[in-house]
């Protein structure tokens, strides 16, 4: 049943190799990801939603990551996917980070990347701040310069497009990495609560090949 709706899946972007990206840049290349979702006009962008996944430690491990090594989980301050809570019977992940697939199931995603919070050190819990994807290209602004070190050097080379920016805003994206509630635009959420939500409940194995 599981191999049956995967197949039907039409993902809502190109392979991940015709998308937009900028390593270390994973805000924006979310952020793209739903623009073209939107001028493509081909599925209806209020269901994506920017996942911004974080803590108020900024220590959120993540494992099947390209820059991981082995079964070791990569620790980043923040990391940002994408979900499309699809009509179907499972709801899919993309992530241009992941060594896994794109899109990916997100029962997969989530035994796979997540893992479970129980096995880690309570520092390390994660936390979930979900923005619909047309907010999320209405609100969300970046100057880079968080990617930037004390002389002003580019830490990562930037992406070759402008920086995005609103009529209100050039930079706000510390918004939307803090877990905060009353902080910022969407709601917030912990992992085993988003997992709960969006997950089909069940253990049935998956077999999708990555683009």
């Amino acid at each position: 049943m599981a191999e049956l709706d995967e197949d039907r899946y039409r993902p809502a972007v190109p392979p991940r190799a015709a998308c937009a990206y900028t390593g270390c840049y994973c805000e924006e290349n979310v952020w793209k990801l739903c623009d073209y979702i939107r001028s493509r006009g081909e599925r209806p962008v209020e269901e994506f939603y920017a996942v911004f996944i974080s803590n108020e430690r900024r220590m959120i491990p993540l494992w099947k990551q390209k820059s991981g090594h082995g079964d070791e989980p990569v620790v980043w301050d923040y990391h940002v996917i994408l979900l499309h809570v699809s009509s179907g019977e499972q709801n899919f992940i993309y992530d241009l980070d992941t060594v896994l697939p794109f899109p990916c199931p997100f029962d997969m995603y989530s035994t796979e990347a997540f893992r479970l919070d129980d096995s880690l050190h309570p520092e390390f819990h994660r936390k979930i701040r979900m923005i619909r994807a047309d907010l999320y290209l209405e609100t969300f602004a970046s100057d880079r310069s968080h990617m930037k070190d004390a002389d002003g050097k580019w830490q990562k080379p930037p992406p070759s497009y402008p920086c995005i920016e609103t009529a209100d805003s050039k930079m706000n994206l510390d918004d939307f990495i803090s877990m905060n509630p009353k902080v910022g635009w969407g709601s917030v959420l912990p992992l085993p609560d988003f997992v709960r939500q969006f997950g089909r409940q069940t253990h049935l194995s998956c077999s999708v090949k990555a683009q």
